[in-house]
């Protein structure tokens, strides 16, 4: 018997079957307003050049890995979930997408030399599963190769249900991964962090 995959609580909050085109819709009716729904992707181009590799961790329905191969990145996206992962097929055939759990996370492609972990991919893990999470995204990095996370740090910033993940156990797990703390934003266009924030951007280095 196959040993089945980690449940993870974006699986419990996301209401189920059509909550994939659901929640791509909300952002094609922003960027149809207008609205800039690309921050993330900036983030990560403000820290390296194309055409390096970057692992899109928790990706979704492609947002950013998709921009990311438009910019010029090699991308990879990953996700626990199918249905997500169909509709980044769907969207974008170019970029590699992966389904996977992070927490069990095992590529064959060569190292990546940044990670990002948008969208509340971290308190939406499942379980008792951020350490191994963590650990895992870290072993697909390159000696000095950065890990780049945003997410909710209150009830205000997160999906209705999902608990609070600390900074510390956050900052705590990385640790144990082997990568070293550099800067920590409140949010993807770099606005100050002031400790008590309702978001974080943390930005982590794989020790050499």
């Amino acid at each position: 018997m196959t040993e089945m995959e980690p449940r993870t609580r974006w699986s419990e909050v996301s209401g189920g079957p059509g909550a994939a085109t659901a929640y791509q819709q909300r952002f094609d009716d922003l960027a149809g307003q207008g609205v800039d729904i690309h921050g993330e992707a900036a983030f990560v181009a403000s820290l390296v050049s194309p055409p390096v590799r970057v692992l899109d961790g928790g990706c979704g329905t492609g947002r950013v890995a998709i921009q990311l191969t438009a910019l010029g990145y090699h991308c990879v996206g990953v996700d626990a979930d199918a249905d997500m992962i169909a509709v980044a097929e769907q969207r974008d055939p170019s970029t590699t997408w992966v389904r996977q759990d992070l927490s069990r996370l095992q590529l064959r492609s060569q190292a990546f030399e940044l990670a990002v972990l948008a969208g509340n991919v971290v308190p939406l893990l499942a379980p008792g599963t951020l350490l191994a999470a963590v650990v895992r995204v870290a072993a697909h990095l390159q000696p000095g190769g950065l890990l780049v996370a945003g997410f909710g740090l209150d009830a205000a910033h997160l999906p209705g249900g999902c608990p609070v993940t600390p900074l510390a156990d956050y900052d705590r797990a990385c640790d144990v991964a082997g990568l070293s703390f550099l800067r920590r934003y409140a949010t993807w266009e770099r606005s100050p962090w002031v400790d008590g924030g309702g978001y974080a951007v943390s930005v982590h280095r794989l020790n050499d």
